[in-house]
């Protein structure tokens, strides 16, 4: 019997679905184009619940990284950290750098071959702040305008420097596409290097290049975007052949990884930081006293090192190293006898649970021994895994006591990350301080990057002082990809760009 690679009977059922579903007449693609030497398949820790980059989950990595490859930005964020021009060939600041001029490139069409035009532009800027989604925030009051068919200006209400940065997760979609219009997402129409073949949340998203892209066109017949939730299922996948690409990878599987001749290992600075974040409305944990002796009651240290000994590192700030705005704080030591009396003389119900959710299987170890930590002081905490949907929906309505997530600043800006989360007016914690707000306004009201890089550091000190949350650890991103990929470049942000992937000798 003549034994099936992965790699083709992958390719077999690809094929099959373009026979039952047919191609998208929007992509320029075709059957008899593709080949299984030029189709990848990656798969990463978060998965792809919606491609609308304006709603609800528009600032989740899921669906980050899948409009990063079917629509386009006016600007973009490289792996490093610069800003580059996208739909936009230049950008310039007005006298107070409350205005903003973008300047379109010209013949950028969609995937449909309609132009994009600045009337799309305006259109999808007011769509997203319509639906109000997380990445809304971070333009407050703001207006955008279309002076001319080649022009965009964004208004802000004060001087606001990071806002090159802050659109590096606004995307383009066609004007006519209305805030309820769910439908166009199901087929929708970009102008970014790929089109989508077939969506199917939570599962997966399949890729075929847009024909009518206006940069270097992909090399890939196929994109395979897949969500495999177990991670020994995910680690075997990628050492069998099914898989090309894997990122998230938990430390005590790098060894094994880097034993396969096959493969690459990299792991690279991030700029995402473990985030626990209290529900300060919560009567129990209205105090900074008992939120911080919660903090000191977890040896995070001793965690990171039995977990994360080589992507963790522990945290001296809410922010990242990488992000404009980190500051180093005092760490806070473990003392669980300390902890416990705090808890004591500040009347702490040990008789209560608190809820403690979180999302995603790779963190439930983490999650687990800080709930153990906690249990040691005889505070009870109820491990409580969600959906990311059902996550979502709770963080926003407050409905926790402690919030666990892995929060990355993908714009390398804590105008992104500080000024979007922590304001009063942002009810993402339960937390209101009037001096910390007007700090984080201040910021974003400074023109230039070191004022507001040295108001940042005032305010992470008050966030870290306060307990807002515990910030336990740093990530370092683990990556494994197949040799035979030319032009992987690994993304801090766990959002890799695979348009200029090449497969060797296709």
């Amino acid at each position: 019997m003549t034994k099936v690679s992965p790699r083709r009977l992958l390719a077999a059922t690809i094929a099959v679905g373009l026979l039952l579903t047919g191609c998208s007449t929007t992509t320029g693609g075709s059957a008899e184009e593709s080949g299984g030497d030029r189709d990848l398949v990656a798969t990463g820790t978060y998965p792809i619940e919606s491609l609308d980059p304006h709603g609800a989950q528009g600032a989740s990595t899921g669906t980050q990284l899948a409009a990063k490859a079917i629509f386009s930005r006016l600007v973009k964020l490289e792996a490093d950290g610069k800003v580059s021009g996208d739909l936009a060939e230049k950008w310039e600041p007005g006298a107070t750098a409350a205005t903003w001029t973008f300047t379109l490139r010209q013949g950028v069409t969609f995937s449909d071959g309609k132009p994009v035009t600045s009337a799309d532009v305006v259109a999808s800027f007011n769509r997203m702040m319509t639906l109000d989604g997380p990445n809304a925030a971070n333009f407050p009051d703001a207006k955008m305008t279309a002076p001319s068919a080649s022009e965009v200006v964004l208004t802000a209400p004060a001087p606001d420097a990071s806002i090159p940065r802050k659109l590096g997760l606004f995307y383009v979609i066609p004007a006519s596409v209305k805030a309820d219009d769910t439908a166009f997402f199901n087929d929708p129409v970009g102008s970014g290097p790929f089109a989508v073949e077939r969506f199917k949340p939570s599962e997966e998203l399949a890729l075929v290049p847009n024909e009518k892209y206006s940069g270097d066109k992909p090399q890939l017949a196929h994109l395979q975007l897949r969500n495999i939730p177990d991670l020994s299922a995910r680690l075997t996948a990628l050492r069998t052949g099914e898989v090309d690409v894997v990122w998230g990878i938990p430390d005590d599987q790098l060894a094994v990884l880097r034993g396969e001749n096959s493969l690459t290992v990299q792991t690279v600075p991030s700029t995402a930081v473990f985030t626990m974040w209290f529900n300060s409305s919560v009567p129990a944990l209205k105090t900074p006293a008992v939120r911080r002796a919660l903090w000191q009651a977890v040896d995070f240290e001793k965690i990171i090192k039995a977990l994360y000994a080589e992507t963790g590192a522990l945290a001296d700030a809410p922010v990242a190293p990488s992000v404009l705005g980190y500051a180093k704080q005092q760490p806070v030591g473990h003392d669980a006898q300390a902890a416990k009396a705090a808890l004591q003389n500040a009347g702490f119900d040990f008789g209560k649970k608190l809820r403690l959710q979180f999302s995603d299987a790779e963190f439930r170890p983490f999650v687990q021994a800080v709930a153990s930590a906690l249990a040691e002081i005889g505070v009870k905490a109820d491990v409580l895994e969600k959906e990311k949907a059902v996550f979502t929906k709770d963080l926003l309505a407050l409905n926790f006591d402690l919030n666990f997530q892995q929060l990355a600043t993908p714009t390398y800006d804590a105008a992104s990350n500080l000024g979007r989360l922590y304001p009063c007016k942002a009810k993402r914690t339960g937390y209101c301080n009037p001096e910390l707000d007007a700090l984080l306004a201040k910021a974003g009201a400074s023109p230039d990057d070191a004022g507001r890089g040295k108001l940042y550091a005032q305010a992470s000190e008050i966030i870290w002082r306060d307990a807002v949350g515990m910030f336990p650890m740093t990530v370092q991103l683990a990556y494994s990809w197949k040799k035979g990929l030319e032009g992987f470049t690994p993304d801090p942000s766990g959002l890799p760009d695979f348009a200029g992937i090449k497969v060797a000798g296709s």
